[in-house]
């Protein structure tokens, strides 16, 4: 029974709880300044807010990387940001000292506890979740899935799902009296993503492209339609220093919830139904379908790659996550770009026209289409789908630099010393167009600069990870995915451009906003979500 506050033992409640909750904030503070004075001592901009920091202020940026940019000039390329209840980040905007970060990531620096919450409501403890051995292990599980030869061989599923596209859309238009019609892209990027996903690495099709419409599609398609909730952004910005914060039943909670259900629902009968295919034919034979089958022999392998049951369920929603958020909003974002860009659309029309009656194989895809190939990793730079690493360190560390730098004292330092519990964030978004990296054209779409030796500038190619972009991270936690993204992104895409020429709806002035879904998604300013309505037009 709950006791009224107004009574004696209601008010010693409270005092109790208030008392409690004053020891942990005292016992954060001291942790906090401990840290401090076994870190470097650094500048960085003034905390505007000491409940929030600078959480706010980031969320609420129309260009956070821009921001993060404008930081690094001015306070230098390690620097100090306030975070939320008096806390701090140590962000790294220094080539070397990033690849240093990158490479001790999951022994050396750790997912907060708050990343660690948000993974395991979303997806379960698989290896998106997992640090140290257990992600080491549950890697080297799933890696074979991801081979070129296993990738190479899935290439003709991603051509599928890319020509029910465009047989819906020539359905769409052969109803119409004009020669175009306006369609709204995201979702029928989203549906392509999710049905190819599906199909390559559980043999399953959800049929989204055929009319089905499941839960799970439903429910990833209402986050791009969630309006911004102050209890949703305090939760996440306040959650940095209380992880607690993250079981606030709020809406964006609730669809979380849904969307791990019905994910879970999925996953659980697709792995019965394979478990009793594997026990007639043999897990050898099971496995060399899909990624399911892989699974199948973790789960029921004696050997250092055994995976529980739990795992593998975790490991089958994150790919399905994946497979929906990340490819579905490169495929958008690129063709807003081109949208932008007509003479880059027709350029590359030109260079895929050679594939007039036959789509192009996994070789050619990779290998001999260099604008295509340009096209897409331009839009992997100026949009990856994740903005931002934060991690925390599990022991002091020293982190070298690139060049020397004048910290908080007025002294030099060619070195960061980091201690432990500290919360690091590499910027992405800043590191892949920094006017300092890519030159006075970063903020800018242009392939181009993927086709000559010296495009790319010096100090870009100091940024390792795939081709000098941090978009898929770096060291052992570098995306397991890229290969399987990257076909899939560009055999989509050449389909497309091949078929159709796509401008905007409402003219070449339209306005491009990013709004938050599971990921950050493209949007035409003033559509409620995250909507792109472009007009597309059939090529003859």
């Amino acid at each position: 029974m709950l006791l009224p506050l107004t009574t004696p033992y209601g008010l010693w409640a409270l005092d109790v709880l208030g008392g409690l909750a004053a020891v942990w904030l005292a016992y954060k503070v001291v942790q906090h300044i401990l840290r401090r004075s076994r870190t470097t001592p650094l500048t960085g901009p003034p905390n505007p807010n000491w409940l929030l920091g600078v959480g706010r202020q980031v969320e609420k940026s129309p260009d956070p990387a821009l921001m993060y940019e404008q930081w690094s000039e001015t306070y230098g390329p390690v620097y100090r940001v306030p975070a939320t209840l008096g806390f701090s980040r140590v962000v790294l905007c220094d080539p070397k000292a990033i690849l240093h970060f990158y490479s001790h990531e999951t022994f050396g620096y750790v997912q907060t506890e708050l990343m660690k919450r948000s993974i395991e409501n979303i997806v379960g403890k698989g290896v998106l979740w997992a640090e140290g051995e257990s992600h080491k292990r549950q890697r080297k599980a799933l890696t074979p899935a991801f081979s070129n030869a296993a990738i190479r061989q899935l290439t003709s599923v991603f051509f599928d799902s890319a020509h029910k596209v465009k047989a819906a859309w020539d359905g769409i238009l052969d109803s119409t009296s004009g020669d175009s019609e306006v369609l709204e892209v995201q979702s029928w990027m989203n549906h392509v993503s999710l049905d190819s996903v599906g199909i390559a690495g559980f043999s399953h099709d959800f049929g989204i492209l055929h009319g089905k419409q499941p839960l799970v599609a439903t429910t990833f398609d209402s986050f791009g339609h969630l309006k911004p909730s102050i209890l949703s952004s305090l939760t996440f910005i306040l959650g940095l220093a209380i992880p607690a914060l993250t079981k606030i039943p709020t809406t964006f909670r609730r669809l979380i919830r849904q969307l791990n259900s019905s994910m879970g629902e999925i996953a659980d009968e697709l792995l019965n139904n394979m478990r009793k295919e594997s026990e007639g034919e043999g897990n050898e034979k099971g496995g060399d379908r899909s990624i399911i089958g892989l699974l199948i022999r973790a789960e029921n392998s004696d050997s250092e790659l055994h995976m529980s049951q739990e795992e593998v369920m975790a490991q089958m929603k994150t790919l399905i996550l994946a497979g929906y958020e990340t490819t579905s909003i490169s495929l958008t974002w690129c063709l807003v770009e081109l949208c932008k860009k007509p003479e880059t659309q027709m350029k590359l029309r030109e260079e895929l026209s050679q594939f007039s009656g036959s789509d192009p194989t996994w070789d050619q895809l990779t290998h001999q289409l260099p604008y295509l190939d340009a096209v897409v990793h331009e839009t992997l730079r100026l949009h990856p789908p994740l903005g931002e690493t934060t991690r925390q360190a599990t022991a002091d560390d020293i982190i070298p630099l690139s060049m020397p730098m004048r910290i908080a004292t007025g002294e030099l330092t060619s070195q960061i010393a980091i201690a432990k519990g500290q919360v690091v964030t590499v910027p992405i978004h800043c590191m892949n167009r920094a006017t300092a990296f890519w030159g006075p054209n970063a903020k800018e779409f242009v392939p181009e600069r993927w086709l000559t030796d010296d495009g790319i500038p010096g100090r870009a190619q100091e940024i390792q990870g795939h081709r000098h972009l941090l978009t898929f991270v770096d060291g052992p936690r570098i995306c397991l995915g890229r290969g399987f993204a990257l076909a899939e992104f560009k055999a989509v895409l050449s389909v497309l451009i091949r078929n159709y020429a796509f401008g905007f709806r409402d003219g070449p002035g339209t306005k491009i906003e990013t709004v938050r879904g599971i990921l950050p998604r493209p949007s035409v300013a003033g559509e409620k979500g995250a909507r792109v309505p472009l007009r597309i037009r059939r090529l003859e």
